[in-house]
């Protein structure tokens, strides 16, 4: 007699050989072996992606009006080269490919986060809208207050958690659920966008154009003042989020069962999220709202591990990688206009949207 004894919901082995071969069915999906492979492709995955990223940091680190070779790069780093190369390198352009990188995994990582959480592919924190409070907490400091400097990402970090904050109260009535938190967090966001709009056009023109270029996301004239900062709040960030991450892929069973296994989800579920705000706003503060990373490189790092859960490492590499490559075609695709890489990462984060909404619906989850 033959039984299906593949792993669901519903799944009740009978009989002595429908339990041994249940009994290896299992072994060989959470046994060492297995786990093993698993463990071998996503580190596999994540060489690869350090590799690539260390490809385009090199390339953004010699390319541009003043080029360089590799061996001249390297020795600007280690304090061996020209006083020009060193200048050049160290204090122009390792500040913003660091500030990207950072950047990138951030994003990443938060939307691998949010993603879990939700249990949605859209469910990033560009999308619920989590970025815009962070505008609109800007454009408060720079139009309203006219505050400049260190203000500004203050403001940023401070309306990205009230935002986070509101989204969450509105959402949370009767446990959190992925898709009210998705569609309370749209709302919001269309509400903030207005928001922004509204103090957009209520300013003078040159303060409308500076506050725009910040809005927009960019990585130009990143220096260290940016990156110590970022990097010191990821060193304390990305390791709770590391550690609370291997508890994300039990709720892939849903609440209930999660609840049933002894994990108190709500109580998960708040720590993650303001985290992942936490890292959000960060990156707000460091390099403005730029869009579409944190939905994408979750999405394409589960695709590339072929990996079950949240993925927080080959998220962030993801991310990084993604974010690196679009500054790079920001600053040489139209040279020697450099654009912001908020632009370039929105053209190619729609283009995506659109595919990633065509397939949902073909699957019939649209």
């Amino acid at each position: 007699m033959s039984v299906d004894v593949r792993p669901g919901p519903l799944t009740r082995p009978t009989g002595v050989a429908d339990r041994a071969r249940r009994g290896r069915t299992l072994r060989g999906r959470t046994g060492a072996r297995f786990s093993v492979r698993l463990e071998g492709r996503t580190a596999l995955v994540c060489a690869g992606l350090l590799a690539a990223l260390a490809a385009v940091v090199a390339v953004l680190l010699t390319t541009g009006d003043y080029p360089l070779t590799v061996p001249q790069a390297v020795s600007a780093l280690l304090g061996q080269g020209r006083p020009a190369d060193a200048f050049v390198v160290t204090g122009l352009r390792l500040p913003r490919v660091v500030v990207g990188v950072l950047v990138g995994v951030a994003l990443g990582v938060a939307g691998a986060v949010f993603q879990q959480v939700t249990r949605n592919p859209l469910g990033s924190p560009d999308v619920i809208g989590f970025t815009h409070g962070a505008v609109t907490g800007a454009l408060v400091v720079l139009l309203v207050l006219g505050g400049t400097g260190s203000a500004v990402p203050l403001g940023a970090l401070v309306g990205g958690f009230a935002n986070a904050a509101l989204v969450y109260a509105l959402s949370v009535r009767g446990g959190l659920q992925g898709y009210r938190l998705i569609l309370v967090g749209i709302g919001v966001s269309a509400v903030l966008i207005a928001v922004n709009n509204y103090l957009l056009t209520r300013s003078r023109v040159e303060q409308a154009q500076a506050a725009q270029l910040w809005i927009t996301g960019s990585l130009n004239a990143r220096g260290w003042d940016q990156a110590l900062p970022l990097a010191a709040g990821l060193a304390v960030l990305l390791p709770v989020l590391l550690v609370l991450g291997r508890s994300l892929t039990v709720l892939d069973l849903g609440d209930d069962a999660a609840r049933a296994l002894g994990v108190r989800v709500d109580r998960l579920k708040l720590a993650v999220l303001a985290a992942a705000v936490a890292v959000t706003a960060l990156a707000a503060t460091a390099a403005g709202p730029i869009a579409f990373i944190a939905l994408a490189a979750p999405q394409v790092a589960r695709r590339l591990t072929g990996a079950v859960g949240s993925g927080l490492v080959a998220a962030g590499l993801t991310g990084a990688v993604l974010l690196l490559l679009s500054d790079l075609a920001a600053q040489r695709l139209f040279s020697p206009v450099q654009l912001p890489v908020g632009v370039m990462t929105g053209a190619v984060g729609g283009l995506y949207l659109c595919w990633l909404l065509v397939a949902q619906w073909r699957r019939g989850l649209g």
